[in-house]
Formats: structure tokens, sequence, C-alpha cells
């Protein structure tokens, strides 16, 4: 929900850090590759994008992939639109959109001004939904797809070269740890202390992150149960709270 969450007067929620803001969760990733532009790729578009992307000086992406279609992480779908103008007159095509069959029937439905083949409106954004394979390559950088639970729900997570994201995690199964040898960032969901039948606990993601064994695993879709500096104090030297607008390397 965001913190400072709506109605509340908490710590966290009244707290004077920065870290202690959070915007809804999502990932850009951006790369040089043999041509003269910077590509970028976006994981998740939730409600907060536009804000995210400006702070970020997004002005193109290449591709967007999505975990799953709850609202706090397809609701900034639209805002892609200026961004897919740009790509649409570059590339000759609209921007891609990868997702699961699920998540692509919930955006669907939501978009249905865009993605309906009846659409009309002028300005909906160029973007088409594109089958989620094992593996997925954009622009040279694969993208493998690591199935995780969320609640009752399967979801996705993405390795990307040596990095990894998990966001919403309630469960990891079994033959996906296989997948997640020899990370070096890693970014993992833990919303709080007290248990929640959708998400990690804090302690859940610390064993998770210490099973996995990055070198470097950043938390994210941190509740406002949870403030930055206090509970840094009692991490591990290598598991940290991510925050807005944090950037770091990674091999892709």
């Amino acid at each position: 929900m965001g913190v400072p969450t709506l109605g509340c007067g908490c710590a966290v929620c009244t707290s004077r850090d920065p870290h202690d803001r959070r915007l809804r969760p999502s990932v850009l990733l951006r790369w040089k590759d043999a041509g003269p532009l910077e590509r970028a790729v976006v994981i998740d578009t939730g409600p907060d994008f536009r804000e995210q992307a400006l702070r970020a000086g997004l002005v193109r992406v290449d591709a967007v992939f999505y975990t799953h279609a709850h609202a706090d992480h397809i609701f900034g779908m639209d805002d892609l639109r200026p961004l897919s103008f740009a790509a649409h007159r570059e590339n000759g095509g609209p921007i891609p959109l990868y997702a699961a069959p699920e998540t692509a029937e919930v955006l669907r439905r939501v978009y249905e001004y865009t993605f309906s083949p009846d659409a009309t409106y002028p300005t909906r954004a160029r973007v088409r939904l594109e089958p989620l394979h094992e593996r997925t390559t954009v622009h040279g950088v694969a993208f493998l797809r690591v199935p995780v639970v969320h609640g009752k729900q399967s979801i996705t997570g993405f390795r990307f070269g040596s990095a990894a994201y998990f966001t919403d995690v309630s469960e990891i199964p079994e033959p996906s740890f296989s997948l997640l040898h020899g990370l070096d960032v890693l970014v993992l969901s833990a919303l709080r202390h007290k248990p929640h039948p959708s998400h990690a606990t804090l302690e859940q993601a610390v064993g998770w992150a210490r099973r996995i064994g990055a070198r470097q695993t950043w938390l994210t879709h941190i509740a406002h149960d949870l403030g930055h500096e206090d509970t840094n104090r009692n991490l591990p030297e290598n598991i940290r709270l991510a925050y807005d607008g944090l950037s770091v390397p990674v091999n892709l």
C-alpha cells in the first residue's frame, strides 16, 4: 500500500528518514549493447510508475516484464503511453509486455481500450502482449522465468545474469532454488515480522537469502511495520532493506 500508508500515524509512516518513504516496487534495468542506444527494461508498472520513471529520467523502454496482475504491479501500465509513442517511431513497433497467461488476461480486461481488437482510442499505448517463456531474450540479455508462490497463486520471479528479482513471495518451490546458484545480487520481498497469508516475513526472507547465498540481498515490498534504520541494524551485513532510488550494478 506504500509508505506512508494512508490514514496511519505510526512511527514509520511519520518518520523523517527518506528511506522510510516507499512507493510500490518496480525495477528498471539499464545497459549498453553494441548499438548507440541505452537499453531499458522494466519489471512491473505499479501505480507509482510515472513518478518513478520521472525520477529515473526514463525516456524509452524496450520491454516490460510482469510478475503478476495485482493492482500494485500493473496499474501504471497506461503511463507507458508517451514512451510507447517514441518507441513506435524508433523501432517501428509497439513495446512488448511479457506476461504469464493469467496476468495477460487481467491486463486485457483492465485495459480493454488498449488491447481490444476493436479498440479505437487514438492515443492508446503502443504496446503488445507477448507470451512469457522459460527464457526470454531482450537485446542480448536473457530473462529466466523462476516460479514462486504468492498466497495460493503461482507468480513469476526473474533471473537476469548474476541477479534475480522476487516480489510478493510467500513460498519458493524447491525446484526454483536450483535456478539461483551463483547470484551476486538478490532482490527479495519481506513484508513484516508478523505472518501474512500471501507474503514472506522478514525472518523467512532472511532464511531464504542465506540459503541462496547471493553476495548481496536487498529486501523489497516492505510494509510500514519495518523501519529502515532499526531493521537494518539487526540484519546480516550482506542483507539490507532496499529503498526508493537504490541503484545497484549487476553483471547481465
